[in-house]
């Protein structure tokens, strides 16, 4: 990972060093050079006066000396005045050296002695002092013979100086001056470093506010950093996985079956498929509400996974919806233990909002190897897992070729319910219902039919659970609604005898806002009256939102209508909402009517929803009623009305007019 405070830390420090370093050599140089310069202007000027005091002496020595040997002229008697003259001219000065070369580059004079008669012919600085230029150089001398004692570890400034006659006359000689800058240099030396150290300190002090800068600058961007993985990850996740389970989703799955296939290619072992579906997940969550439902989902999802091993995988597909990848199975025996696992972990009782909910699962199970196809598998342990549920729920079951037949038969059937409302293919047939005191009718209830161009007439416990998984139960509910509020309405304006017609409401239908102004609009528009229609509703319905149930049951009442507790015992029957709810009638289960006169416990529940009925004022109805001997039973506990096939079978409209026209008085 990038770290702007150490990427700083190196550049800086490299860069701080490089500048300081450039700097002080720069000013080293500088003043080297300023120094340099200034000796030789001192030099020159030094040489100026070293001419006019003793060139008199010097003048016609140097010209004589084009003639002399080097021997020769270390012996000339003149060289003692000329070095008194010279060491008198340079008394005070910081001069350590001085040479005087004639014109043919021999030294004829310098305070060491050792050193005239030195050719200097080709030396490239008497060259140009030899033409009038001023030559200067900076030099150290570890060891150095000055005028009067040897000195060591000196700077010097070494000159070669064109002596002239008059001030622009011409070169006469040339003058090689040693001056000693030691001192000099020490101080630029001493200078440079304090300058270094100031700078150094100047940059340090910078340093360290950028880095504090930077660093915090560098948390900053680590923190983004940070964060921006944590949200890739996060949104990786969330790709992947489902938000409310934490089980990977279905794109995940897709990915994972398609690996575990290859994978099966590879090694040559079977691996298996399983769906897996929650039996009443709908009733749950409609009658405990979504909050309950997801805390459901929640539970089964780590009970399926505990019931895994490391090597399988789990996924949320939708909904109630789960999936099981199971790879490396030396043989098919293990799906089934560990679908076994699952229903049985699946079996223990669940707390819900302060309720004992226990939830069955069905599961469908398909085998794989290397030569299968995604697409088939999916098929293949949906329908199976479908035919789990017909054959009871809460098992499992293997896919067999069959149930692709019928797979395919449902694929179908919610094809051409897709087409069936618009097609009007969906009738009411009518089950009346009879008072018990004169045995005529009173009512009758209006069921769903589906009469399929090619099939027939189909029963509602098929197509009715495939309206609800296709979301067409609301729309086809409030045309059942109409239609049968506009039957009715028929029937009154023929002159029959009155008739109370019962419609059953979904629980979709009855937490739909706009439930309240369906049936105002369907009862103006039919000129229905209102206490010719009842809503037959289920408990489920009650349990999720109490106030909303109570608002939506109250609004219903002021219009008019009749409510009635449908198949009540069959579910989450509660005494609370019967004192709370305006509810005008109860419904007995079918469950209990139809073994009342040979099981006691159910002849006991009816007596007992009877006594509960009447005490509270309410109208109740026995349905599935089939023989004489219920009928006798149910006569026992006060007055009822009865629906059944012993009164009668659904019918269509027409024929439930005939028998309606029969017990008219009119017909004796």
């Amino acid at each position: 990972m990038f770290h702007l405070s150490r990427y700083f830390s190196i550049a800086s420090l490299l860069g701080i060093v490089l500048v300081v370093l450039a700097l002080s050599f720069y000013l080293r140089h500088q003043a080297m050079t300023d120094l340099l310069a200034q000796q030789s202007r001192s030099n020159i000027d030094l040489t100026k006066s070293y001419a006019n005091a003793i060139w008199s002496k010097l003048d016609e020595y140097v010209v004589a000396s084009a003639a002399w040997s080097p021997d020769e002229m270390r012996q000339r008697p003149e060289l003692v005045k000329i070095h008194a003259a010279t060491l008198a001219q340079m008394k005070g000065m910081n001069v350590v050296k001085v040479k005087v070369y004639n014109l043919s580059g021999f030294a004829v004079y310098s305070t060491d002695a050792s050193q005239i008669g030195e050719d200097k012919a080709r030396h490239e600085p008497f060259l140009k002092a030899k033409v009038g230029v001023v030559v200067s150089d900076m030099v150290f001398r570890n060891h150095f013979d000055a005028m009067q004692k040897h000195i060591s570890d000196r700077n010097l400034v070494a000159s070669y100086i064109p002596i002239r006659e008059g001030t622009d006359g011409p070169v006469k000689a040339v003058l090689e001056i040693y001056t000693d800058v030691t001192a000099l240099v020490d101080q630029i030396e001493n200078a440079q470093r304090q300058v270094t150290i100031s700078i150094f300190v100047a940059f340090a002090v910078l340093y360290l506010f950028l880095y504090v800068i930077i660093r915090r600058a560098d948390r900053v961007i680590l923190a983004q950093e940070e964060e921006r993985k944590h949200n890739e990850d996060r949104l990786r996740h969330q790709a992947f996985h489902d938000a409310l389970t934490g089980l990977p989703n279905r794109s995940s799955f897709n990915v994972r079956l398609t690996e575990a296939i290859h994978r099966a290619k590879r090694s040559g072992k079977l691996g298996a498929l399983m769906f897996l579906d929650l039996d009443r997940f709908k009733l749950i969550n409609d009658s405990l509400g979504h909050d309950a439902g997801d805390q459901l989902l929640q539970i089964s999802a780590r009970r399926i996974q505990d019931c895994l091993r490391e090597t399988d995988y789990a996924f949320r597909l939708s909904g109630d919806e789960f999936t099981v990848v199971l790879e490396d199975l030396d043989q098919v025996a293990h799906a089934p233990h560990a679908a076994s696992r699952i229903i049985e972990a699946m079996s223990s009782p669940v707390h819900l909002n302060g309720r004992e909910v226990i939830v069955n699962i069905s599961i469908g199970i398909t085998t794989f190897s290397g030569n299968s196809e995604t697409e088939a598998l999916i098929k293949e342990a949906d329908s199976a897992m479908y035919r789990a549920k017909d054959f009871g729920r809460n098992q499992f079951v293997f896919y067999s070729e069959e149930m692709g037949s019928l797979a395919g038969e449902r694929l179908s059937m919610e094809t051409d319910l897709q087409r069936a409302f618009s097609n009007n293919e969906f009738l009411l047939y009518y089950q009346p219902r009879f008072d018990d005191a004169n045995k005529k009718m009173v009512g009758a209830e209006a069921l769903l039919r589906w009469n399929h161009p090619q099939r027939g007439l189909i029963s509602p416990s098929i197509f009715i659970p495939l309206l609800e998984d296709m979301g067409l139960i609301h729309p086809v509910g409030t045309w059942v609604l109409r239609q049968a509020a506009t039957q009715a309405q028929a029937w009154r304006a023929a002159g029959l005898p009155p008739l109370r017609v019962s419609v059953n409401i979904s629980g979709k239908q009855f937490r739909h806002p706009g439930l309240v102004d369906i049936v105002c609009q369907t009862l103006d528009e039919t000129g229905l009256p209102s206490e010719c229609l009842e809503l037959e509703l289920t408990e489920s319905m009650f349990i999720e939102n109490t106030e909303h149930s109570i608002d939506t049951m109250e609004a219903l009442k002021k219009l008019g209508v009749q409510l009635s507790i449908d198949d009540f015992g069959a579910g989450y029957s509660s005494l609370a909402y019967l004192k709370q709810f305006p509810i005008d009638c109860i419904k007995i289960d079918r469950g209990f009517v139809t073994d009342l006169s040979t099981n006691p416990k159910d002849a006991a529940i009816c007596r007992a929803i009877a006594a509960l009925a009447h005490s509270l004022g309410m109208k109740l109805v026995a349905e599935g009623v089939e023989n004489q001997a219920q009928v006798e039973f149910l006569e026992s506990l006060g007055r009822l009305e009865f629906q059944g096939f012993l009164f009668g079978r659904p019918v269509p409209p027409e024929t439930l007019e005939q028998n309606l026209r029969q017990q008219s008085p009119s017909n004796g």
